[in-house]
């Protein structure tokens, strides 16, 4: 079996494996480069691995014109820059020791050793320069072809080497798993023996997660396991999955695309939760946002004219998931339509008749008549209001 596609037939990748062979090395590419191109997904990062030492990359990249950056060399990892595309090249490793995410590793000349501390089967996948497929583990490929999303040998060994991969496992099986299979039992039930030890992962590796899994195109079944599992409770206190999957249901009915910020608000997530997953200030701000539209009672009009066309598509969206109704056409017409509208009339325009906190107050007065009229009077019609004796 072969991989193709545009990324690993690149002249600048190519170069990169021919360096590395030339030299005398091995160059395989291994992971999600590999996986993604077999199951005909998009392939972004290019991952390659070797059992050259990552001093002997950098002579070798040097040697062929390429260049070179120490990023991880201290994990085995050189990042080869080829033509502008970077190609992250790491040397075969075997864990000797390891304790929570961090190990003690050795590096190795044996694929099948660097492919047994990876962490699921689907990702312990190697292609050759020419395409061809490696499967150092014999089960990798079986494993992708029946979308079966399981660790690599013992569940609770891999967790326990790093707490993350407990996310990870729901990550990747919204997005690469058979969703008529369910999920594998053996990684269940280590999840159950582990799930407290991610209270201890860093907030930034927690956010990075759950906004990857809830951008997949149907995280539901993936979120009420996590629920069930107890995952979900020590990565998000108080979150509740009911939701989730009645908004994934409207978004595919209204033809609106997945958004993890909008997924985390049906979870009950808020600005607290926001700061606690270190989202960006920006991300945080749309789920305090969302997370106080669920319960506005306002006309889908105001909804868009007060907090724009997205927020008011999400909130018609989480009140629909609430509802168990579909927002209607026309009310998500409705708000567009109040997003592209400008209230005509300015504090100047209520000036000198009008100060202080009576032209606050003025000017909120005839913003509602205006948004009550459904947009329609006009400037002179709403000055000539104001200035009636």
């Amino acid at each position: 079996m072969k991989v193709a596609g545009d990324w690993i037939a690149r002249p600048a990748t190519q170069a990169v494996c021919a360096a590395l062979t030339g030299a005398g090395h091995r160059a395989l590419f291994v992971g999600g480069c590999v996986r993604n191109a077999l199951l005909g997904a998009p392939v972004s990062d290019i991952d390659i691995a070797t059992e050259a030492r990552p001093e002997r990359v950098v002579e070798v990249a040097e040697a062929a014109g390429l260049k070179a950056v120490a990023t991880g060399i201290e994990h085995g990892t050189v990042t080869v820059v080829s033509d502008g595309l970077p190609h992250e090249i790491t040397t075969f490793r075997r864990d000797v020791e390891t304790f929570g995410r961090h190990a003690v590793v050795a590096y190795s000349d044996d694929i099948r050793e660097d492919a047994a501390r990876r962490d699921f089967t689907m990702n312990a996948l190697y292609a050759l320069p020419d395409g061809t497929v490696v499967d150092p583990l014999g089960v990798g490929l079986t494993d992708l072809e029946a979308r079966h999303v399981r660790f690599v040998g013992d569940a609770e060994t891999r967790i326990r080497e790093d707490y993350l991969r407990i996310l990870r496992f729901f990550r990747f099986t919204a997005w690469y798993g058979d969703p008529d299979a369910g999920f594998d039992p053996t990684a269940l039930a280590a999840v159950a023996e582990t799930v407290e030890g991610l209270a201890g992962l860093s907030a930034e590796r927690v956010g990075g997660e759950i906004t990857k899994l809830l951008a997949a195109p149907d995280p539901a079944p993936a979120v009420a396991v996590m629920e069930r599992t107890g995952a979900l409770a020590q990565v998000l206190p108080g979150a509740a999955a009911r939701l989730i999957a009645p908004l994934v249901h409207l978004e595919a009915r209204t033809g609106t695309p997945p958004d993890p910020i909008r997924r985390l608000a049906a979870l009950g997530a808020g600005e607290a939760e926001g700061r606690a997953l270190r989202l960006s200030k920006r991300e945080t701000r749309r789920l305090a946002r969302l997370a106080e539209l669920q319960g506005a009672a306002m006309a889908p009009a105001e909804l868009g004219y007060r907090h724009g066309a997205e927020a008011a598509r999400d909130a018609l969206l989480l009140q629909g998931a609430m509802a168990g109704t579909p927002p209607e056409d026309a009310a998500l017409a409705a708000a567009e339509e109040g997003a592209r509208q400008r209230f005509p009339v300015a504090a100047r325009d209520l000036m000198p008749a009008y100060a202080g906190p009576a032209l606050g107050a003025k000017l909120a007065e005839l913003e509602a008549r205006w948004i009550a009229s459904g947009f329609r009077l006009s400037k002179e019609a709403l000055l000539e209001d104001a200035h009636r004796p």
